[in-house]
This record gives structure tokens, C-alpha cells and sequence, in this order.
């Protein structure tokens, strides 16, 4: 066995406690406590916690979209990983991040992002950091097999190999880029073998097996820390759930899935190895399972969110869909008070207090052609005239504000 008692100890606990957090999310995403799109990596714990084991608490990783695993395998809490998810003032990043933005620099964690392949360039930069500070950092970036294909993983590639970063490139080959099976978009069968092209080692590694990820992954760290430059470390391994919390997973059998479970589970799998090498006992890995848990309670505070300057009570909520033809120049007067209204209200929206700029919520042009129609044929756009003869005189919204306000 490679790793000591008490790492195997440790290495167990946060493969089931990354297990544990992803099986729990379904249920409250169903309970509508989850916003947004997540993304569950079971069946890749020994990838993420081999390679996390090799690495000290003062080294750098960088995630993806599916990320949940990456913090809790470098050592994080789980209670605000998951007030995280949640949105709640509590998490990691104050609510802010949400799922697929999760960062906490005590123990690494500068940041996971939702692009694809949006990590990389950043594990890069960390790299150059260390480097720049004379320190003997180590830098992993984690991405899928889909991400090899882009063009920001060549160009950092690149910059590594020249510069003889010490950066770690670790490629989760679960062999699906969202719901496109790997071969369909790559020509190569291992993506370990584009290393060759940059000048650096590539390796290959049973990326169901967490102590043959933490031999390969502990060579090529000390290996970035001697100087000697980047590497790209490819576990193969295998996305259990589908691209998202609730994907109908058309694109394969369930057959297929359950299959490749019972074969290649990393969990039973270490737990088979240990017992087998009489290196843990089945009361230690009870003792363990038994403290592995989820957080089911988090603090009820939510995260802060600029606010927004209330709508007046004086503005309608809706408009009518027909406007009364009684008296022509109050309807007239009537539509133009509540355009103004919206006006006003979307004005207000977006220069609230930390609300980025945004377009109107209801556009005025088509608010007022709808209804021009119903007012007066003084008033109505012609719509025979020619593009090259438009001027400001047959727009609606100047037309129908130009003629209320002579009458008003």
C-alpha cells in the first residue's frame, strides 16, 4: 500500500463524504432549496481524491463544472459547500458562487468555473505565480475530456512547456463531453498522448483506483517541484449520473451505466483492496462510513442581493388587451401615462444599487404599435412607406408621445 494508515483512512472518508454530498443534492433540488443546473460527479471519487492526496494544503487546484468532488477531495468543509449551493450567506463564496463557481483559498481552491476548459488557464497562471515567487507550489488543473478539444488548453499547454511551469494538467476522461460520447469528437484514443507535441510526459492511469492516481500523480508533482516542468496525468474513468441533476440520459442505456458501476465502483473497489492487503479492517471502514455525513441543517440566512426600487402601487399590473374608443384623447392620454410609467420603472430597475445595466422588461415600441392601431388614424405609422423615406415623423412612440402631448 502506498499510502499510510492515516491516509488511507483519510482517503476513504472523502471519497464517501464526496459520494454522500452528491447523493443528497437530488432531493433538495426537488424541494426547490438548489438553484440552478448542477452537476453530480459520482463514480470519479478516486481520481479527484487520489490526485488531491498528493498535493500539500498549500498547493493550487482549479475545477470545472462539475466540481463538487474537487473541493471536498482538497480537504474542504461540507457544510458550506453545501449552504454554497444553497445561496445562503454561509457558503464558501457567500452564496455568490452557487454550484459550478466554488472557491476557498485556505486550502487551494482559487476557483472552478462553468466554461469549458475554464479552469485551465487559470491553474496556468497560479504556475507562473509560484514560479515568479521562487516557492515550490505546485499548480493541478482538473478538466474533462471535452475541454482537451479547446483551444485554451493547447495555448497553455504551451506556455508551460516553454516556461517549464509546475502545472499539473489532470484530464477526467469520464468519456462524455455533456451527452457526446468521447471518440465521436476526438481522434486520439488517450488524450495523454498530445503531451508528446508539447514536450512534457504524458500519463495514463486507471482513474477508478486511488492509489495507482496517487503514485502517478506524486511522480509528476515532485517532478514540478524539482523544476522540471508540466505534465498531463488522463484518468479514465466514468460519469455514473447524467450531464445534470435530472438529464433524461437518452443518449445511453441504463444497462450500459449499471454495467460499468458494478465493474469499475472506486468506492467497493478500495475497500476490496484494503481488505484484501489486510491493510483495514472491515470495523475500521465501518467506524468511518459511520462518521461520513452530509449536512441535512444549514443556517437559514440568505445571501444579501442588491435592492430593487419598488414598483409604485399607482401603475397598473397589466395592460388591457383593448383599449374603450369613447373618448379618444383620454385613451390617448391613458396609454402614453402608462408607457411612461414602464419607462420610469425600468429606469429605475437598472440603475438600482448594484444592478448591472439591462434592457427595457417591456419594450415600448411594441407596447405602442399594438395599440397606435386603436387611437386614431391621424396617428398611425404608415407602413407602405419605403425604408429610404423612414424618417422620425412615422415612428410610433415620437408620433403617438407628439400628438398627446399637443392635445394634453
Amino acid at each position: 500500500m502506498t499510502l499510510q494508515a492515516d491516509e488511507r483512512h483519510e482517503a476513504y472518508r472523502r471519497m464517501l463524504s464526496i459520494r454522500s454530498f452528491e447523493q443528497a443534492l437530488p432531493k433538495r433540488i426537488a424541494a426547490g432549496e438548489i438553484p440552478g443546473a448542477v452537476h453530480s460527479s459520482v463514480g470519479q471519487e478516486a481520481a479527484l481524491v487520489g490526485a488531491c492526496m498528493a498535493l500539500r494544503d498549500d498547493d493550487y487546484i482549479t475545477g470545472t463544472h462539475r466540481s463538487h468532488g474537487h473541493p471536498i477531495a482538497k480537504g474542504a468543509e461540507l457544510a458550506p459547500l453545501m449552504a454554497e449551493l444553497m445561496g445562503r450567506s454561509t457558503g464558501i463564496c457567500k452564496g455568490r458562487g452557487g454550484s459550478m463557481h466554488l472557491a476557498d483559498t485556505s486550502v487551494g481552491i482559487i476557483g472552478e468555473s462553468a466554461i469549458v476548459g475554464g479552469g485551465i488557464p487559470l491553474a496556468t497562471g497560479a504556475g507562473l505565480s509560484a514560479l515568479e515567487r521562487g516557492t515550490d507550489q505546485v499548480s493541478l488543473a482538473f478538466f474533462g475530456d471535452g475541454a482537451a478539444n479547446q483551444g485554451v488548453f493547447h495555448e497553455c499547454l504551451t506556455m508551460a512547456a516553454i516556461w517549464k511551469l509546475p502545472v499539473i494538467f489532470l484530464c477526467e476522461n469520464n468519456q462524455w463531453a455533456s451527452t457526446t460520447p468521447y471518440r465521436t469528437t476526438t481522434s486520439v484514443d488517450d488524450i495523454a498522448d498530445r503531451a508528446q507535441g508539447y514536450g512534457m510526459p504524458g500519463v495514463i492511469v486507471d482513474g477508478n483506483d486511488v492509489f495507482a492516481v496517487y503514485e502517478a500523480a506524486k511522480d509528476l508533482i515532485e517532478r514540478a517541484r524539482r523544476g522540471e516542468g508540466p505534465a498531463i496525468l488522463e484518468c479514465k474513468t466514468y460519469r455514473i449520473k447524467g450531464h445534470f441533476v435530472g438529464d433524461p440520459e437518452m443518449y445511453r442505456t441504463k444497462e450500459e451505466v449499471q454495467k460499468v458501476l458494478e465493474e469499475t465502483d472506486p468506492i467497493p473497489r478500495f475497500e476490496a483492496k484494503v481488505l484484501k492487503a489486510k491493510a483495514m479492517t472491515k470495523k475500521e471502514l465501518e467506524a468511518i462510513r459511520t462518521r461520513v455525513f452530509v449536512c441535512t441543517r444549514v443556517p437559514r440566512r440568505r445571501a444579501r442581493h442588491p435592492r430593487i426600487t419598488p414598483v409604485p402601487r399607482a401603475i397598473p399590473k397589466r395592460m388591457p388587451k383593448t383599449l374603450s374608443a369613447a373618448d379618444e384623447s383620454a385613451t390617448e392620454l391613458k396609454v402614453t401615462r402608462r408607457i411612461v410609467a414602464i419607462w420610469t420603472v425600468n429606469r429605475a430597475m437598472s440603475t438600482a444599487p448594484g444592478a448591472a445595466s439591462r434592457p427595457l422588461k417591456v419594450p415600448m415600441t411594441r407596447l405602442v404599435t399594438t395599440q397606435v392601431d386603436q387611437i386614431s388614424p391621424k396617428t398611425r405609422p404608415n407602413h407602405n412607406v419605403k425604408p429610404s423615406e423612414w424618417s422620425s415623423a412615422h415612428d410610433p412612440d415620437r408620433t403617438t408621445m407628439a400628438a398627446t402631448s399637443a392635445r394634453s
